[in-house]
């Protein structure tokens, strides 16, 4: 999770922020003094929970097509593997006549999103404005025209805050490393990336400075040349130059891949950046932003038909609130500065949908419930009130919205944007809350939203909680079940019965020995308030020890050259580069690109028991034991861990370890646990070969 440093608030002069705007006044940001404190700087941001990133370029040029290949986005430089002579090309090329500012922040305001983040740089390196420090902008094009005062003046006016993208990757920089790995007509000899992060930094002060951004949203921050330390110095710089800025944790190194979440407590940035998906659940605590696109490209491309429907993209929007994060929708606008219609048309309808239901969306937090089968449910405080927002997906007639678990008087009950009734209604049987049956006329194809306004804070008695290292165990597992409300009394079973009142009371830690299925649910006096949660629990025979003649400590490991997407069944083939011994599993850094190392011998195991493995890599890695698949953290992403258990005898077991890396940062490394034991990693005296 995202950790916050606090550094010493510097302003720069008020005449240096005028002087460097050329003439234009600096845009209001949302905060325009240095923030109390963590809170105040992240409250206009969390607020606003819907935003519009732009991702626009001279890559909008050749709209996704180069040669006979149409699936090409921003990344097409490298992808299509063109030189930089020719990528340079497009440039003069750059004049976006049809460009207007003020129409793209009014389709903004006009969704409902509350912020725009554009892309100043890409990882190609050409510049949305006219940088002091290249003329790889648009200032050297036909155009000249600065993007980014256009639109930072138009978003004031229209009530948007404007945001900057910023990729710390640049194809174009000569001190930029490493090189795209195919680029053969590019020499290294003289290169220093110490003059790149100057570069970068000079930038970066000119982009606050000039255009006081609310949010600087880095990337590009996983190629090997990255690392903490510089990350921190960014961050240092950004929050020194505008203490009130939000920066994403992608200036630091340690995010957990496409998920999004940093995984390391010495890492910066205030808000984590999942791509592509929805986490699973929210964190409390934890800020986070989930940027995703319309079709299947951020940068215009031509023949990208894959559009997501109206009706998926406001789902996903309230998804996301419904869990405490924000939504950043993308549009790749086309070469000649206008969004695609197809954009255009689902800006208008998600439009139409927020204009009757936004207050359900704004200003909200995650649901207080466990279960939403109807939908999802967002929460708005108030002080002596709270309003609970029910997003009803597929309405039935006459179905029944149950709030499980809560307990608090309801004021008033109002379906905001369809006609429609809502009434009482019996509770699931043996389980507190409340419950109403939706009646409604002509509901809402995307979400019929009903508001209900309670007393107080809501106090909801939300399902016990078990948790236990593992579901399998060799001698015994510990167990603990948790319940947040303080007056429940919570209770459990192991006979495959449902717990009753007068149950075992969960407290403290409950060891199993055999399998069983654990129940368990909470009550309120005798009166059971939550629905029952269960778990099941194997013990599970460990695998017999191999006769090995494995006198030396270590594992052989052998490299070769591939060019993976994910990890082959058929490596038979494979001609190693190179064989040598190790002493542990990883690490990797500073191996290069399309390569892999498969690592092979045997793991100590000291005593009968089930173990833990974690298996974290960048790019993808499998684990296997006796044969057997333990850990599959396969395919082309980030750095992310993975775990997997098997129960071993004492004894050598048979180990295997197969990790690639396709392009950009390497990371591998193995940890294992016992029960009750924390990761630790494997020693050299623990491997033989």
């Amino acid at each position: 999770m995202p950790m916050h440093a606090t550094f010493a608030p510097f302003r720069l002069p008020l005449l240096a922020l005028a002087l460097s705007a050329c003439g234009s006044p600096p845009q209001e940001t949302a905060l325009d003094r240095p923030p109390a404190n963590q809170d105040e700087r992240m409250a206009w941001w969390r607020e606003a929970r819907f935003g519009m990133f732009l991702h626009w370029g001279l890559y909008a040029i050749p709209a996704g097509k180069w040669q006979a290949e149409t699936g090409y986005g921003e990344w097409i430089r490298d992808s299509a593997r063109i030189p930089r002579s020719i990528y340079d090309e497009f440039r003069p090329h750059w004049n976006p006549t049809q460009f207007d500012a003020d129409a793209w922040a009014r389709m903004a305001k006009a969704a409902g999103m509350k912020y725009v983040v554009i892309t100043s740089k890409h990882h190609d390196g050409f510049c949305l404005w006219n940088s002091a420090h290249t003329n790889w902008d648009v200032g050297s094009t036909p155009s000249r025209r600065d993007i980014l005062r256009e639109l930072a003046d138009a978003c004031r006016r229209h009530g948007i805050v404007f945001c900057t993208y910023h990729s710390i990757m640049d194809w174009h920089h000569p001190d930029y490393l490493p090189r795209r790995p195919w680029e053969k007509d590019r020499t290294t000899d003289g290169a220093d990336f110490a003059n790149f992060e100057q570069y970068l930094h000079a930038q970066v002060t000119e982009l606050v400075t000039r255009y006081r951004p609310s949010v600087m949203w880095f990337d590009g921050e996983w190629e090997n040349t990255w690392n903490h330390e510089r990350g921190l110095r960014l961050f240092t710089l950004c929050r020194s130059l505008a203490p009130e800025m939000i920066v994403n944790n992608r200036v630091d190194v340690h995010r957990g891949g496409m998920a999004g979440f940093s995984n390391a407590s010495e890492a910066v940035g205030d808000f984590a950046t999942p791509e592509q998906e929805i986490p699973a659940t929210g964190l409390p605590g934890v800020d986070w932003e989930s940027c995703m696109t319309m079709n299947s490209h951020w940068g215009w491309n031509a023949a990208d038909k894959k559009w997501k429907s109206t009706t998926e993209l406001v789902r996903n929007l309230i998804d996301i609130a419904s869990k405490g994060g924000n939504y950043l929708l993308n549009i790749g606008p086309r070469a000649d500065g206008t969004f695609p219609p197809e954009s255009v048309d689902r800006l208008r309808e998600i439009g139409e949908w927020m204009a009757l239901a936004s207050d359900s969306i704004h200003g909200t937090t995650a649901s207080v419930f466990d279960a939403t089968p109807w939908g999802r449910c967002t929460v708005k405080h108030g002080g002596a009130t709270t309003k609970l927002y029910l997003h009803v997906f597929d309405y039935q007639p006459g179905m029944r919205l149950d709030l499980t678990g809560l307990q608090n008087p309801v004021r008033r009950v109002e379906v905001l944007n369809a006609r429609g009734s809502v009434a009482p209604a019996a509770s699931e049987p043996g389980v507190a809350g409340v419950c109403y049956t939706l009646t409604v006329e002509r509901p809402d194809p995307i979400a019929t939203v009903v508001e209900i306004e309670i007393d107080g804070t809501p106090d909801v008695v939300r399902l016990p909680r078990i948790v236990a290292e593992c579901e399998q165990f060799v001698t015994g597992v510990e167990v603990t079940v948790t319940q947040t409300s303080k007056r429940a009394v919570t209770t459990y079973t192991l006979d495959g019965t449902p717990p009753t009142a007068t149950s075992p009371r969960a407290e403290g830690s409950i060891r199993l020995t055999n399998s069983c299925t654990l129940r368990t649910a909470s009550f309120d006096a005798d009166r059971q308030v939550t629905a029952v949660a269960e778990r099941a629990f194997t013990k599970v025979e460990p695998l017999p020890p191999v006769k090995a003649l494995a006198s030396k400590q270590g594992l052989r490991c052998e490299r070769f050259a591939v060019d993976w997407k994910s990890i082959p069944e058929d490596r038979g083939s494979l001609v190693p580069q190179r064989t040598h011994i190790v002493g542990s599993v990883g690490p990797v850094t500073g191996t290069g690109e399309q390569v892999a190392f498969i690592y092979r011998g045997f793991l100590r195991v000291p005593t009968d028991e089930l173990y833990r493995f974690v298996l974290s890599s960048d790019d993808g890695s499998k684990l296997w034991i006796d044969g057997q698949l333990v850990v599959d953290n396969d395919g082309l992403h980030g750095a992310i861990e993975k775990q997997g258990a098997i129960g071993l005898q004492k004894g050598l077991h048979s180990i295997e370890v197969v990790w690639f890396n396709q392009t950009g940062g390497a990371e591998l490394g193995l940890k294992w646990a016992s029960p009750g034991r924390t990761f630790a990693a494997i020693g050299e005296s623990e491997l033989a070969h």
